[in-house]
C-alpha cells in the first residue's frame, strides 16, 4: 500500500553528488527533527518532470521556508551524475532544492510509489507525488495521474500548508 498520512517513511540510503563523487544520504537521518518536502517524479529530463514540476518547486521555495520547511528534496530514479546535472540545467540547486538519486528504486518500492510503462522505458519510475513529513512522519501527501502536475505541484503543497 502506498505511504499515507500519518505513516513514518521507509529508509533508504539515496546518493548525491559530492565534491570527489556519489555520496550516501540517509534518509532518516535527513528527515530527523525537520519538515522536510519530498517531491518524487518518473525520471530527469522527462517533459512534464522537466516543464512543470520542478520549476513548480523553484518557484515555490520562498512560501515553502515561510511556510516552515527546512529542506525541499527531489528524488528520482535515477543515477546521481543525472540527478546532479539535471539540477543544474533547471536551476533546481541555485533555488535549493537537493536532488536525490534513487538509482535501484528502493526507497520508492519501499514506499509503493513505483509504476512500470513499458512503452516508454520506464520500469520501476516513481509516480509524481509529494509530501510534507515532520520528524520523517508524512504529514500530507498528495498524488497525480500520469503526465499531470497539479496536486503534487509546489503552489498545490504552498496551498495545502
Amino acid at each position: 500500500m502506498p505511504i499515507r498520512q500519518g505513516d513514518t517513511l521507509p529508509d533508504a540510503t539515496l546518493l548525491r553528488m559530492g565534491e570527489e563523487g556519489p555520496q550516501e544520504v540517509r534518509l532518516s537521518e535527513r528527515l530527523k527533527g525537520r519538515k522536510v518536502v519530498i517531491f518524487g517524479l518518473p525520471g530527469a529530463y522527462t517533459g512534464t518532470c522537466t516543464t512543470a514540476h520542478v520549476p513548480s518547486f523553484i518557484e515555490a521555495m520562498d512560501a515553502l521556508k515561510e511556510k516552515g520547511v527546512d529542506e525541499v528534496i527531489c528524488i528520482a530514479v535515477n543515477d546521481p551524475f543525472v540527478m546532479k546535472q539535471w539540477g543544474t540545467d533547471t536551476g533546481a540547486h541555485e533555488a535549493g532544492i537537493t536532488m536525490l538519486a534513487d538509482p535501484a528504486a528502493d526507497f520508492t518500492r519501499a514506499a509503493d510509489m513505483a509504476f512500470t510503462a513499458p512503452p516508454v522505458g520506464f520500469y520501476d519510475r516513481s509516480k509524481r507525488y509529494a509530501l510534507v513529513a515532520e520528524d520523517g512522519v508524512v504529514q500530507l501527501i498528495q498524488e497525480d495521474e500520469p503526465g499531470t502536475c497539479n496536486a503534487s505541484g509546489g503552489a498545490a503543497i504552498v496551498a495545502a500548508l
